[in-house]
Protein backbone atom coordinates (compact mmCIF):
# COMPACT_ATOMS: atom_id res chain seq x y z
CA UNK A 1 0.00 0.00 0.00
CA UNK A 2 1.61 3.33 -1.02
CA UNK A 3 1.91 6.02 1.67
CA UNK A 4 0.95 9.67 1.29
CA UNK A 5 0.75 12.62 3.69
CA UNK A 6 -2.23 14.96 4.03
CA UNK A 7 -1.48 18.32 5.63
CA UNK A 8 -3.15 21.65 6.33
CA UNK A 9 -2.08 25.17 7.27
CA UNK A 10 -3.57 25.80 10.72
CA UNK A 11 -3.36 28.04 13.78
CA UNK A 12 -3.93 31.06 11.56
CA UNK A 13 -5.99 33.07 14.01
CA UNK A 14 -4.72 35.94 16.13
CA UNK A 15 -6.05 37.10 19.49
CA UNK A 16 -9.87 36.97 19.32
CA UNK A 17 -9.89 36.46 15.53
CA UNK A 18 -10.32 32.90 14.28
CA UNK A 19 -9.48 31.45 10.89
CA UNK A 20 -10.89 28.09 9.83
CA UNK A 21 -11.95 25.10 11.92
CA UNK A 22 -8.69 23.74 13.29
CA UNK A 23 -10.32 21.14 15.53
CA UNK A 24 -12.21 19.58 12.64
CA UNK A 25 -9.17 19.66 10.35
CA UNK A 26 -6.98 18.01 12.98
CA UNK A 27 -9.37 15.08 13.04
CA UNK A 28 -8.65 14.51 9.33
CA UNK A 29 -5.09 15.51 8.38
CA UNK A 30 -1.88 13.72 9.40
CA UNK A 31 0.36 16.81 9.67
CA UNK A 32 -0.26 20.44 10.64
CA UNK A 33 1.66 23.52 9.52
CA UNK A 34 1.15 25.95 12.39
CA UNK A 35 1.47 29.70 11.94
CA UNK A 36 4.13 31.07 14.26
CA UNK A 37 3.65 34.82 14.42
CA UNK A 38 4.71 36.11 11.01
CA UNK A 39 1.43 36.10 9.10
CA UNK A 40 -0.83 34.86 11.90
CA UNK A 41 -0.70 33.05 15.21
CA UNK A 42 0.22 34.23 18.68
CA UNK A 43 1.48 32.26 21.70
CA UNK A 44 -2.04 31.37 22.86
CA UNK A 45 -3.24 30.31 19.40
CA UNK A 46 -0.05 28.34 18.86
CA UNK A 47 -0.43 26.47 22.15
CA UNK A 48 -4.12 25.67 21.59
CA UNK A 49 -3.38 24.34 18.11
CA UNK A 50 -0.37 22.36 19.30
CA UNK A 51 -2.37 20.80 22.11
CA UNK A 52 -5.09 19.69 19.70
CA UNK A 53 -2.52 18.32 17.26
CA UNK A 54 -0.78 16.42 20.04
CA UNK A 55 -4.08 14.93 21.21
CA UNK A 56 -4.92 13.77 17.68
CA UNK A 57 -1.49 12.31 16.94
CA UNK A 58 -0.90 14.83 14.16
CA UNK A 59 2.73 15.72 13.42
CA UNK A 60 3.64 19.36 13.95
CA UNK A 61 5.35 21.75 11.57
CA UNK A 62 6.32 25.42 11.71
CA UNK A 63 4.78 27.66 9.06
CA UNK A 64 7.05 30.74 8.98
CA UNK A 65 6.41 33.70 6.71
CA UNK A 66 7.30 37.25 5.97
CA UNK A 67 6.50 39.41 9.03
CA UNK A 68 3.22 40.62 7.52
CA UNK A 69 0.21 40.23 9.79
CA UNK A 70 -1.89 42.77 7.92
CA UNK A 71 -1.29 41.10 4.55
CA UNK A 72 -1.50 37.53 5.91
CA UNK A 73 2.00 36.91 4.60
CA UNK A 74 0.86 37.10 1.00
CA UNK A 75 2.92 40.18 0.12
CA UNK A 76 6.58 39.85 -0.82
CA UNK A 77 9.07 41.79 1.29
CA UNK A 78 12.60 42.86 0.43
CA UNK A 79 14.50 41.21 3.29
CA UNK A 80 18.25 40.68 3.27
CA UNK A 81 19.47 37.09 3.68
CA UNK A 82 20.38 37.85 7.29
CA UNK A 83 16.96 39.35 8.01
CA UNK A 84 15.24 36.35 6.44
CA UNK A 85 17.37 33.88 8.42
CA UNK A 86 16.46 35.78 11.59
CA UNK A 87 12.76 35.62 10.78
CA UNK A 88 12.89 31.88 10.14
CA UNK A 89 14.83 31.29 13.35
CA UNK A 90 12.57 33.52 15.46
CA UNK A 91 9.34 31.97 14.17
CA UNK A 92 10.43 28.32 14.19
CA UNK A 93 12.02 28.88 17.59
CA UNK A 94 8.83 30.40 18.98
CA UNK A 95 6.76 27.40 17.93
CA UNK A 96 9.39 24.97 19.22
CA UNK A 97 9.35 26.67 22.62
CA UNK A 98 5.54 26.58 22.81
CA UNK A 99 5.64 22.93 21.72
CA UNK A 100 7.92 22.15 24.66
CA UNK A 101 5.17 23.35 27.01
CA UNK A 102 2.96 20.59 25.59
CA UNK A 103 5.75 17.98 25.58
CA UNK A 104 5.51 18.08 21.79
CA UNK A 105 8.12 18.51 19.08
CA UNK A 106 8.26 20.42 15.82
CA UNK A 107 9.29 17.95 13.12
CA UNK A 108 8.97 19.91 9.87
CA UNK A 109 9.05 23.39 8.36
CA UNK A 110 6.92 24.71 5.52
CA UNK A 111 7.26 28.37 4.42
CA UNK A 112 4.02 30.29 3.93
CA UNK A 113 2.50 32.47 1.26
CA UNK A 114 4.64 34.94 -0.64
CA UNK A 115 7.83 33.60 0.94
CA UNK A 116 7.03 30.08 -0.23
CA UNK A 117 6.12 31.32 -3.71
CA UNK A 118 9.38 33.27 -4.08
CA UNK A 119 11.47 30.37 -2.77
CA UNK A 120 9.98 28.22 -5.55
CA UNK A 121 11.67 30.31 -8.24
CA UNK A 122 14.51 32.19 -6.49
CA UNK A 123 17.35 29.82 -5.57
CA UNK A 124 18.99 32.45 -3.37
CA UNK A 125 15.89 32.81 -1.20
CA UNK A 126 15.44 29.03 -1.16
CA UNK A 127 19.05 28.53 -0.06
CA UNK A 128 18.64 31.12 2.71
CA UNK A 129 15.55 29.34 4.07
CA UNK A 130 17.29 25.97 3.98
CA UNK A 131 20.44 27.34 5.58
CA UNK A 132 18.36 28.66 8.47
CA UNK A 133 16.38 25.43 8.87
CA UNK A 134 19.56 23.34 8.85
CA UNK A 135 21.17 25.60 11.47
CA UNK A 136 18.11 25.37 13.73
CA UNK A 137 17.84 21.57 13.54
CA UNK A 138 19.16 19.52 10.64
CA UNK A 139 16.67 16.74 11.46
CA UNK A 140 13.73 19.00 10.52
CA UNK A 141 11.84 17.86 7.42
CA UNK A 142 11.38 20.49 4.71
CA UNK A 143 7.89 20.43 3.19
CA UNK A 144 8.35 22.12 -0.19
CA UNK A 145 6.26 22.64 -3.34
CA UNK A 146 6.92 19.91 -5.88
CA UNK A 147 9.25 20.69 -8.81
CA UNK A 148 10.54 23.89 -7.16
CA UNK A 149 13.86 25.54 -6.39
CA UNK A 150 13.06 25.02 -2.72
CA UNK A 151 13.13 21.25 -3.23
CA UNK A 152 16.53 21.50 -4.94
CA UNK A 153 17.89 23.80 -2.22
CA UNK A 154 16.67 21.50 0.53
CA UNK A 155 18.33 18.47 -1.00
CA UNK A 156 21.56 20.43 -1.54
CA UNK A 157 21.50 21.43 2.14
CA UNK A 158 21.17 17.80 3.18
CA UNK A 159 17.65 18.18 4.57
CA UNK A 160 14.97 15.51 4.34
CA UNK A 161 12.58 16.95 1.73
CA UNK A 162 8.97 15.98 1.02
CA UNK A 163 7.43 17.31 -2.20
CA UNK A 164 3.96 18.79 -1.81
CA UNK A 165 1.05 19.47 -4.15
CA UNK A 166 -1.98 21.62 -3.46
CA UNK A 167 -5.44 20.11 -3.64
CA UNK A 168 -7.18 23.45 -3.99
CA UNK A 169 -4.81 25.45 -6.21
CA UNK A 170 -4.26 25.42 -9.98
CA UNK A 171 -0.83 25.34 -11.64
CA UNK A 172 0.82 27.35 -14.40
CA UNK A 173 2.79 25.62 -17.19
CA UNK A 174 6.07 26.42 -15.38
CA UNK A 175 4.89 24.59 -12.26
CA UNK A 176 4.11 27.71 -10.23
CA UNK A 177 0.73 28.37 -8.68
CA UNK A 178 -1.80 30.38 -10.66
CA UNK A 179 -1.84 33.83 -8.96
CA UNK A 180 -4.76 34.35 -6.61
CA UNK A 181 -5.69 37.45 -8.62
CA UNK A 182 -6.85 35.17 -11.45
CA UNK A 183 -10.33 33.64 -11.51
CA UNK A 184 -8.92 30.17 -12.17
CA UNK A 185 -6.46 30.19 -9.24
CA UNK A 186 -8.56 28.00 -6.97
CA UNK A 187 -9.99 24.52 -7.36
CA UNK A 188 -13.49 24.62 -5.86
CA UNK A 189 -15.41 21.79 -4.23
CA UNK A 190 -14.44 18.42 -2.71
CA UNK A 191 -14.99 16.37 -5.88
CA UNK A 192 -13.00 18.75 -8.08
CA UNK A 193 -10.13 18.84 -5.56
CA UNK A 194 -10.01 15.05 -5.36
CA UNK A 195 -10.05 14.73 -9.17
CA UNK A 196 -7.24 17.33 -9.37
CA UNK A 197 -5.12 15.42 -6.85
CA UNK A 198 -5.85 11.97 -8.26
CA UNK A 199 -4.91 13.07 -11.77
CA UNK A 200 -1.53 14.33 -10.56
CA UNK A 201 -0.87 11.22 -8.47
CA UNK A 202 -1.75 8.97 -11.39
CA UNK A 203 0.49 10.98 -13.72
CA UNK A 204 3.33 11.40 -11.23
CA UNK A 205 3.39 15.03 -12.32
CA UNK A 206 2.04 18.51 -11.77
CA UNK A 207 -0.75 19.17 -14.28
CA UNK A 208 -1.12 22.79 -15.35
CA UNK A 209 -4.25 24.60 -16.48
CA UNK A 210 -3.19 24.14 -20.13
CA UNK A 211 -2.52 20.42 -19.67
CA UNK A 212 1.27 20.72 -19.35
CA UNK A 213 2.75 17.94 -17.20
CA UNK A 214 5.85 18.38 -15.06
CA UNK A 215 7.06 15.01 -13.72
CA UNK A 216 7.77 15.04 -9.98
CA UNK A 217 7.66 12.84 -6.91
CA UNK A 218 4.61 13.63 -4.74
CA UNK A 219 4.74 12.90 -1.03
CA UNK A 220 2.19 15.23 0.51
CA UNK A 221 -1.09 16.97 -0.30
CA UNK A 222 -2.09 20.30 1.24
CA UNK A 223 -5.54 21.69 1.92
CA UNK A 224 -5.55 25.38 2.87
CA UNK A 225 -7.29 25.63 6.24
CA UNK A 226 -8.66 29.11 5.55
CA UNK A 227 -10.81 28.00 2.60
CA UNK A 228 -14.57 28.04 3.32
CA UNK A 229 -15.01 24.36 2.43
CA UNK A 230 -11.61 23.21 3.74
CA UNK A 231 -12.97 20.61 6.17
CA UNK A 232 -15.27 19.06 3.58
CA UNK A 233 -12.44 19.01 1.01
CA UNK A 234 -10.00 17.41 3.45
CA UNK A 235 -12.52 14.76 4.52
CA UNK A 236 -13.40 13.91 0.92
CA UNK A 237 -9.70 13.74 0.00
CA UNK A 238 -8.88 11.40 2.86
CA UNK A 239 -11.76 9.10 1.97
CA UNK A 240 -10.89 9.17 -1.73
CA UNK A 241 -7.21 8.48 -1.15
CA UNK A 242 -8.02 5.59 1.17
CA UNK A 243 -10.38 4.15 -1.43
CA UNK A 244 -7.60 4.45 -4.02
CA UNK A 245 -5.35 2.36 -1.77
CA UNK A 246 -3.22 5.02 -0.10
CA UNK A 247 -2.14 4.87 3.53
CA UNK A 248 -2.35 8.36 5.10
CA UNK A 249 0.73 8.89 7.31
CA UNK A 250 2.50 11.71 9.13
CA UNK A 251 5.49 13.46 7.60
CA UNK A 252 8.01 11.81 9.98
CA UNK A 253 6.54 8.39 9.10
CA UNK A 254 6.71 9.21 5.39
CA UNK A 255 10.28 10.54 5.57
CA UNK A 256 11.46 7.53 7.54
CA UNK A 257 10.48 5.25 4.67
CA UNK A 258 11.85 7.47 1.90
Amino acid sequence: MPSINLNADLGEGYGPWHMGDDAAMLAIVASANIACGGHAGDPDVMRRTLRLAQQRGVSIGAHPSYPDLQGFGRRAMALSPSELENQIAAQVGALAAIAALEAARVTHVKPHGALNNLACVDRGVADTICRAVRAIDRSLILLAPAASQLVAAGRAAGLAVVEEIFADRAYLPDGQLVPRSRADAMIHGPQACLAHVQAMLDAGALIAVDGTRIPTPIGSICVHGDSPDAVEVARHLRQGLATAGYDIVSLPALASHA
